[in-house]
This record gives C-alpha cells, sequence and structure tokens, in this order.
C-alpha cells in the first residue's frame, strides 16, 4: 500500500491505543505486573503519532494530541500522585515525594519519546513549550506548589536535628533539595526562594541562639573552637547535601551570628579575650582567632588593634625598665656605662623577633597587621632611655658589635643576624639621620683605631643600611671604609719610599692614614707645637706625599693621633701608648725638670680645655706619668707639674686614655645644621619642577620628602619657607591658599 493509500486514523482510535501505552508505562511506575516495553512496542506507539500528525487536514490531530499528552500527566497526578503524598507526613512524605518526583521523570522521558515528532514539527514551527518542559511543569504546578512549603520545612527541622548530633539521612535531604533544583529547570529561584531564604533564616536564628549562651558560659578559646567546629559542619553539610550556592551565603549567616555580633564582647573578654592571649603567648588560639576573623567584614580591625596596643604597651614598659635601671645606676655609682642601654635595644630587638613572628604565624603575614607591628615600634623606638636617643642606642648597639673587645661575643652567623635586625628597627626610628651621624663618628673612631673586629661585617651592615635608606645614606660611611684601603696601600708605598731613601728616614716608625675630608667627620685642627722628632716626621711624609700628588693639601689631625714611648722611670723603664697630645706633653719634660699649666699650654699651643683633658689624664687619672702640685683631683690654671720618675706599674706596657669627649651635643648640632640644608634643597627640588606650587602644597610634598630621613615639623617647615623665599628668589614663587 502507498503512501496515498495509507489508512486514516481518527482522534478517539489512535488516542485510545496510545492511552494502553500509558496505562502500561503507569503500571510500571506503580509496580504492577506489567512485562516492559518492546521495541516493538515502542515503534507502535511512536508510528500511532506520526502517522496522527502527517494526515491531511482536518485530520491532522497534532494539537489535540499536544494537549492530551498534557492531561495524561494532568490526570496521574491527580489520580495517583497527590493522594499518596497528602496522606504522608515529615520524613516519609519527602521520601514518597523522592520516589513520585523519579517516577514523574521516567514517565516525562518515555511520554517523551512517544510523542517526539510533536517535538520536532509541530511544537518547533508553533513556537510551543517543548515535551520535557510540559510535564515538568505539570508536576511542578499540581505537586510542588501544593506541598513545597511543608517539604521546607521537614528539611529544615532534619538540618536543625542534625545541628545538635542526631543522625539523620543525609542521601534523602540531597535527593528532596535536588528537586527544589531540578524543578526550575535551569533557573535557581525555586531553590533560593522557596527553600535557601527560610533555611538561612533559620540558621541566623539557631545560632543566635547558640551564641546567646556560649558568649557568657565560654572562654574567649572554648568559644573560638566551638565556632571554628559550627562552620567547619556548615560547610559539610553544603558538600553533602546543599547547594553549592549555599555555601557563601550558609557559612556568612553563622559568622554573623557567632562572631559579627559578639566581636568585641569575645575579644574583650577580661581573663581570656585578645589580650589575655598575646600576654599568655598563646599562639594556637591567636592563629584560630585569625582564621575566623578574617572571614567577616572587617573583623581583623579590632584585632591588629589590640595587637597594636598590646605591643606598644610591653615596648613602652622596656623604656620604662631601662630608665629606672639607668636611674639605679647613676645612684649606686656603677661604672657600667651604656651597659642598660645595650641590653634596652636587645631587649627591643627580641620583641620584634617575638611579634613579628606572630605576624608572620598567627596572623598570615597580613598587611593589617605588619601596619600595626610598625605603627606601635614608632611609639616606643622614638622614645630616649636616660638622655640618649634611639638612634645613638641604636649607632651604640652596633659599635658594641662590630668593635673588638665589645661586650657581646657572638659568631659570624649571629653578628649577621643581629645586624639585620638593628637594620629592621632603624625603619621605625624617626631620626634616621641622626644615627647615621652617630654611627658614621662610631665606624670612623674604629677604622682610625683599628678597633673593627671584622671588616667583612662593616661592609655588610653598610649594604644592608643601603638597602633600607638609600645610597646617599652610606656614601660617606662607604668612602670612609674605602679610604682605610687605600690608606694601606699608601702606607706601603711610604715604607718603599723609606726604604728607597736611606737620608729620608725619619728615625722613628711612622704610620701616616691619609683620608679624604668630605667623608669623614669633621675633627678639630690645632697647630700643635710638635717636638722636634715628630715636626721630623711630617716634613719626611710630606715630601714623600708630593712625590705622588701635587694638588692635594694634607691637613694634620693630630687629636687622632697615638704615639708608642719609652718611659725611663727608677723601678723600670715602661712602653707608654699615648696619643699624640700627651706625647707632645710629656716630651716636654725631656727638657725641663718642673713646668706650669701656662708653660705646657703655651708650648703646646693648645686650648685650655685640651691641656686640662691631657694633664688630667696624666697627673690624676689610674696612671700617674706627672706629679701634681697641689696633689688634687682637678686641674687649674695656676698648678705645677713634674715628671713622676718613681712610678711602677706590674705591666711593662700601659696604656693611658684621654678622658672621653661627649660628642652628643656637637652630633646634633651637626645634624641640626644639615637638616636646614636638606630642607633648603628639598624646596629648590619642588620648585624648580612645580614651578608655582601653593604654600600649604609645599609644605606637604616637603614633609613626604624629608620624611624618610627625619622627622619634619611643619611650623618650623613653614618658617624655612618664608626664608627660601629671600635665599631663592629665582625658584620660589609660592601663592598663598
Amino acid at each position: 500500500m502507498t503512501m496515498n493509500e495509507r489508512k486514516t486514523i481518527d482522534l478517539e482510535q489512535g488516542w485510545e491505543f496510545m492511552q494502553k501505552g500509558i496505562t502500561k508505562l503507569k503500571n510500571i511506575l506503580e509496580g504492577l505486573p506489567e512485562p516492559q516495553f518492546s521495541s516493538e512496542d515502542y515503534m507502535m506507539l511512536y508510528t500511532t503519532i506520526y502517522n496522527m500528525c502527517t494526515q491531511k487536514p482536518p485530520h491532522d490531530y497534532s494539537q489535540q494530541l499536544y494537549d492530551k499528552y498534557r492531561e495524561s500527566f494532568e490526570e496521574y497526578i491527580t489520580t495517583t500522585v497527590l493522594p499518596s503524598l497528602r496522606e504522608k507526613h515529615d520524613e516519609f512524605m519527602l521520601r514518597e515525594l523522592v520516589k513520585r518526583w523519579s517516577n514523574h521523570k521516567v514517565m516525562v522521558r518515555w511520554l517523551s519519546r512517544f510523542f517526539h515528532y510533536l517535538d520536532r514539527y509541530f511544537i518547533a514551527r508553533r513556537s510551543l513549550p517543548a515535551l520535557n518542559e510540559v510535564g515538568l511543569t505539570c508536576f511542578r504546578d499540581l505537586v510542588y506548589q501544593e506541598l513545597y512549603s511543608k517539604v521546607r520545612d521537614a528539611v529544615i527541622s532534619l538540618i536543625d536535628q542534625e545541628r545538635e548530633g542526631e543522625q539523620i539521612d543525609r542521601a534523602l535531604l540531597k535527593n528532596v533539595l535536588d528537586i527544589f533544583v531540578e524543578i526550575g529547570m535551569g533557573q535557581m529561584e525555586q531553590y533560593e526562594n522557596d527553600f535557601e531564604a527560610a533555611m538561612l533564616k533559620d540558621t541566623a536564628a539557631y545560632y543566635s541562639r547558640k551564641a546567646s549562651n556560649w558568649i557568657l558560659e565560654d572562654s574567649c578559646p572554648d568559644y573560638m573552637l566551638k565556632a571554628e567546629e559550627c562552620l567547619k559542619r556548615e560547610k559539610d553539610r553544603v558538600s553533602h547535601y546543599l547547594h553549592s550556592s549555599s555555601e557563601p551565603k550558609l557559612l556568612e549567616k553563622v559568622q554573623n551570628e557567632l562572631l559579627s555580633v559578639f566581636a568585641n564582647q569575645l575579644l574583650e573578654k577580661e581573663h581570656s579575650g585578645c589580650h589575655a592571649l598575646l600576654r599568655d603567648d598563646k599562639v594556637d588560639d591567636l592563629s584560630r582567632m585569625y582564621r575566623l576573623f578574617s572571614k567577616i567584614p572587617r573583623g581583623l580591625e579590632p584585632v591588629s588593634n589590640i595587637f597594636k596596643q598590646h605591643v606598644t604597651a610591653e615596648g613602652t614598659a622596656l623604656v620604662k625598665q631601662a630608665e629606672d635601671a639607668a636611674s639605679n645606676k647613676k645612684a649606686d655609682k656603677r661604672d657600667v656605662v651604656g651597659l642598660q642601654e645595650q641590653v634596652f635595644v636587645r631587649k627591643v630587638i627580641e620583641l620584634h623577633d617575638k611579634y613579628l613572628a606572630y605576624v608572620n604565624d598567627c596572623f598570615n603575614n597580613h598587611t593589617l597587621f605588619h601596619k600595626a607591628l610598625k605603627e606601635a615600634f614608632e611609639v616606643f623606638c622614638n622614645k630616649g632611655v636616660a638622655g640618649s636617643s634611639s638612634a645613638e642606642l641604636l649607632a651604640t648597639f652596633c659599635d658594641n658589635i662590630l668593635k673588638k673587645g665589645g661586650s657581646e661575643k657572638l659568631s659570624d652567623e649571629a653578628i649577621e643576624e643581629t645586624l639585620e635586625k638593628v637594620v629592621k628597627l632603624l625603619a621605625y626610628i624617626s631620626d634616621k639621620d641622626l644615627f647615621a651621624e652617630f654611627y658614621r663618628k662610631k665606624l670612623a673612631r674604629r677604622l682610625l683605631f683599628d678597633k673593627s673586629a671584622n671588616d667583612d661585617h662593616e661592609r655588610s651592615i653598610l649594604t644592608k643600611l643601603k638597602q633600607q635608606c638609600g645610597g646617599q645614606f652610606t656614601s660617606k660611611m662607604e668612602g670612609m671604609v674605602t679610604d682605610l684601603t687605600l690608606a694601606r696601600e699608601n702606607q706601603t708605598h711610604f715604607e718603599e719610599y723609606l726604604s728607597n731613601n736611606p737620608n729620608a728616614n725619619p728615625g722613628i716608625d711612622l704610620t701616616v692614614t691619609v683620608l679624604t675630608t668630605g667623608f669623614w667627620p669633621s675633627y678639630k685642627s690645632f697647630d700643635l707645637n710638635l717636638p722636634a722628632e715628630m715636626v721630623k716626621c711630617v716634613e719626611v711624609f710630606r715630601e714623600f706625599y708630593q712625590t705622588k700628588t701635587k694638588h692635594r693639601k694634607l691637613t694634620w689631625i693630630y687629636s687622632l693621633g697615638t704615639c708608642n714611648i719609652n718611659g725611663k722611670f727608677e723601678p723600670k723603664t715602661m712602653e707608654l701608648i699615648v696619643t699624640t697630645y700627651q706625647a707632645s706633653a710629656l716630651l716636654l719634660f725631656n727638657a725641663s725638670d718642673r713646668l706650669s699649666y701656662s708653660e705646657i699650654m703655651t708650648q703646646l699651643n693648645l686650648t685650655d680645655d685640651d691641656v686640662v683633658r691631657l694633664l688630667h689624664s696624666l697627673s690624676c687619672a689610674k696612671y700617674k706619668i706627672l706629679n701634681k702640685e697641689p696633689n688634687t683631683k682637678t686641674i687649674s690654671p695656676t698648678d705645677y707639674f713634674e715628671f713622676n720618675s718613681k712610678f711602677t706599674d706590674k705591666m711593662r706596657r700601659i696604656k693611658i686614655p684621654l678622658p672621653p669627649v661627649d660628642e652628643k651635643k656637637k652630633v646634633i648640632e651637626d645634624v641640626d645644621k644639615d637638616r636646614r640644608y636638606a630642607i633648603d634643597a628639598s624646596i629648590v627640588r619642588i620648585m624648580k619642577s612645580r614651578k608655582v606650587l601653593g604654600h600649604q602644597q609645599l609644605v606637604m610634598e616637603c614633609v613626604e620628602q624629608l620624611g624618610r630621613m627625619f622627622k619634619v615639623f611643619i611650623v618650623s617647615l613653614s618658617g624655612l619657607i618664608q626664608s627660601a623665599i629671600c635665599l631663592f628668589p629665582l625658584f620660589l614663587f609660592i601663592s598663598v591658599d
């Protein structure tokens, strides 16, 4: 039979045949004894629909079949599905719902295959909802809309039971919640609006009740343990049955109720809050606190503030402790110069090590805690101790480590590590230029008097300082170290010159250190009347130096010189290590047995202060090389001095030091002068680039430029700007704000 001769199927006849297939499918779903569909069954059902849809009008029943497709679902749901669900409650209802939803999806899949020709042609041409969508929509409109609120409440009830420690069927909950997701057919609105919103509200209420009790009963560490465990369980809950999109919302609710609401109360608990954890070094609890509070908005700010307060308080306590120790030292008149200050710096380093480890380990290297640590150390690191600024204390500490015979006996690795830590502390000091000047003075003494323990360490700290503060900060110091290397080479050449010119031999061993004026601190240069032996030495070296260069002028700094002279005393001859000043004074007694203060001063051509210092060191200190009349402990212009021929000591070789000069005042004056120059230079630099600038803006730019090296006071800076207008009229055109 050809296509044109195909028998027409009317609607009632065709649908009756289809109804048998649908009934068979329903029986299979209900578990009734029914054989499975064979290939022939499927083809007959499919062909029937095909034929009924491809007949010529008015026998094309596509629209009627499309309607009956929907009616098949509606009839099955109304007569079978809904009654079975309505008679069950709670968990039993959930199980029935999961079963009915699974059956419904099977029914949709099979019927969509039977009616597939509708999908391919009729539905496509009319832009109607697809068969699959129609089937799912029937379930949504008839079953889901009626039951979702009961289902939601039952699920939330089970979740709360699980939170209280009861065992529940997680697989069941996952299957039920999958219905909320799948019923949306690609959209999450049903899940979010019909389930998630209520679940989140219930979660907030649940943890609000819990937190209200825990905050009263538990210590801060115990509370945090419970909070962390709750967050972990909620995260597990998502992985087991909630949709993954719920995780951030769920955790946010739990964090808000457990942490945000009670944050201040928790952190400030009297005996177990953040202060107590820091005080008692509870590293694990602090790490947990960071983990928890980092998850809530602005949660770390109060923690970092408490951390800053705690570190500031500990540092300030160290300052007070050092001040008290220094006061007691003065009261007891103990001769332990600078020892307490050294201990103070060491304790500050240890404090920094401790809390830097907290920042790195407990607080995950977070910038907020680095900032808190920096601000805390800036508070107490810029406080002086016993009249010494922190800049001076750090410079002295470095000097003690780097010089021979320092009080700290450390290995090379420990020295390097300590210097690294000192440079880190320097970052907190506002007056870095003051440190540089003190350090340069002490470095000069180490280098000139051969007190430096290790050249490698000297260069190492300069490299570290250069990285921290820039090349300009260390340029002079690096020049000093280089100068010493060149000076040693120069001395070698001088010795070769003497060996090649026997007539130029000065008669005594002479070592001269030639330095570059710009690199070194400024020293007083007096025209000391040298003894004849020393004059010859100076002349010989000057002649040698002129063979090397004629364009440089030598300026002799006798205050830094040292001499080894033999003192012929009646008990024995002794070698005396003295300064050039002391040697010149002692050599005067080769020609005279007795000299007055004024005679010594005239013959040496020194100032009163220098004469008093050197005569005190020779007649009133530990080694009395000169006898003084009258025999008092102070030097006055009316005193007379004689060589003490009876002087003796158990040593054959002794060093006679000059009383130390307090250079602190001069260093501070020099730094203040340099700061004025730096401010002037900064003003000129800014104005040359900006041409015209408001006064306030100029002040702020100057503060920003200069703040890396020293603290600029805006009041004094404004005054300097006014004076700079007169000094640099070509560059400055300042408008008044």
